[in-house]
């Protein structure tokens, strides 16, 4: 199959008057990156918003160039599906993905360079919220031409977006497809989130966000995330207690440490604070009553998923997604992926999805 390679593009928004963020803090310009795969028709009703997770960006499919190493993150379910089966059919819909604001690929964030320094804007970047992220959504769609959206999908932090679209802009969203996410930050993922921040914050390196060369704490923050990611079922599978090939450790230490500097070598530690905190402060209810009453604000027909496996985002919280809003149905992933399933089972969901897709 070809390989099919996409350009990411660029945006300036809000030059005129100001992007007012919900701590009270204004932004203008705000620069968005965002990537598209196949075409809006005329009468620009296939459109898919795709949001992405804590670590993600706007490349959610195909390839920067020609190495396999450049595919998007979700190009598992992005693509031709008359050739592959993908359920996000790019020769039927025209599927936009953006990078958030706060984030560190492209769109206006802490990576950002102060015009008056030419330095990083670092943790003078402003705190930003989901709900501020969705309104960067809204005007880029805006400047599109893209009035409504057949479907808004996403999983994780992607999923606090997605939801927020649907109360936010209920005729602006004709579906959603909530994955592996929640009405609300539960106690216990803000635990992890804190846990981690920490490890950058304590990290001499960190030198309260004026760092010159990554923490070493973002490589900690990201192999504790990874555990929660994953099911102590797939760890046994995967490692059990074998030795690496030295015998100087164990093989999960090692894939740990890989991670770690992965992310290390493509992120940002001031990045992952501010977005984590956005993480934390989600609450669909915020603002708008009981979550029942919140959960009445959205009309799209709702797909939620998750599965029993995710330690993270247990099961239940995407039940609830289903219970609370009106003609939506829950889907479970039979993994032991974990959080991680998302990004795993591309069979199961791209048939699922599809299938979805296809009643709207």
């Amino acid at each position: 199959m070809q390989k099919l390679i996409v350009d990411t593009k660029y945006i300036t928004l809000y030059r005129d008057a100001p992007l007012a963020l919900e701590s009270g803090a204004t932004l203008s310009p705000v620069t968005v990156a965002y990537e598209t795969y196949g075409t809006l028709n005329h009468d620009r009703s296939n459109a898919i918003l795709i949001c992405h997770a804590l670590t993600g960006s706007c490349h959610a499919a195909f390839y920067n160039d020609a190495s396999e190493k450049y595919a998007g993150w979700w190009d598992g379910l992005i693509g031709n599906g008359i050739e592959s089966g993908k359920a996000f059919d790019t020769e039927k819909y025209f599927v936009l993905c953006s990078s958030v604001l706060g984030g560190c690929y492209g769109t206006s964030g802490p990576t950002s360079l102060d015009p008056d320094t030419e330095k990083k804007t670092g943790l003078s970047f402003p705190r930003v919220s989901i709900r501020d992220m969705v309104e960067v959504q809204a005007r880029l769609a805006t400047e599109l031409g893209i009035d409504q959206f057949l479907a808004v999908a996403g999983g994780s932090m992607g999923g606090f977006q997605v939801l927020e679209w649907a109360a936010m802009f209920p005729s602006r969203v004709r579906s959603i497809i909530p994955v592996s996410t929640g009405l609300s930050h539960s106690a216990w993922a803000i635990a992890h989130s804190h846990a981690q921040r920490e490890a950058i914050m304590c990290d001499p390196l960190w030198r309260q966000g004026a760092y010159e060369v990554q923490p070493h704490g973002l490589k900690v923050a990201r192999q504790m995330a990874m555990i929660s990611y994953r099911s102590p079922e797939s760890f046994t599978e995967k490692f059990s207690r074998a030795l690496s090939d030295d015998g100087s450790r164990f093989q999960v230490e090692t894939y740990l440490t890989y991670q770690g500097e992965k992310l290390s070598a493509r992120f940002d530690a001031n990045t992952y604070i501010r977005l984590t905190e956005a993480m934390d402060g989600h609450d669909l209810a915020r603002g708008r009553g009981s979550m029942a009453e919140a959960c009445e604000r959205i009309t799209a027909k709702t797909l939620s998923i998750g599965t029993e496996s995710d330690k993270l985002y247990i099961a239940a919280e995407q039940k609830e997604i289903a219970r609370l809003i009106a003609n939506a149905e829950y889907l479970d992933i039979p993994s032991q992926f974990g959080h991680d399933a998302f990004l795993i089972e591309y069979d199961f969901l791209n048939r699922h999805i599809s299938e979805f897709l296809r009643t709207l």
